[in-house]
């Protein structure tokens, strides 16, 4: 498709850096998760010690596989990449 003479194909707010996007916004007493998965293919763990994960300044919570299956949501790590 050819574009007039005159029109931009870019939005001229995303070209010149005044976009929006959802990772701009930021609302108070937001959190982020992170998911750690084992460095090795197919391992199988023994287990997890969370304690020094949880000195860590700024952690609110450390949710392990456990955790997740308790909670009837044992299938959501497969929700992250």
């Amino acid at each position: 498709m050819a574009w007039p003479l005159g029109e931009a194909k870019e939005d001229a707010r995303l070209i010149q850096g005044r976009g929006n996007y959802v990772d701009d916004v930021r609302l108070p007493a937001w959190s982020y998760g992170q998911m750690v998965r084992s460095p090795y293919a197919h391992a199988r763990m023994k287990g997890i010690n969370i304690e020094n994960a949880m000195k860590v300044p700024g952690v609110l919570a450390v949710i392990t596989g456990q955790d997740l299956e308790k909670a009837g949501l044992s299938w959501m790590p497969t929700l992250f990449p």
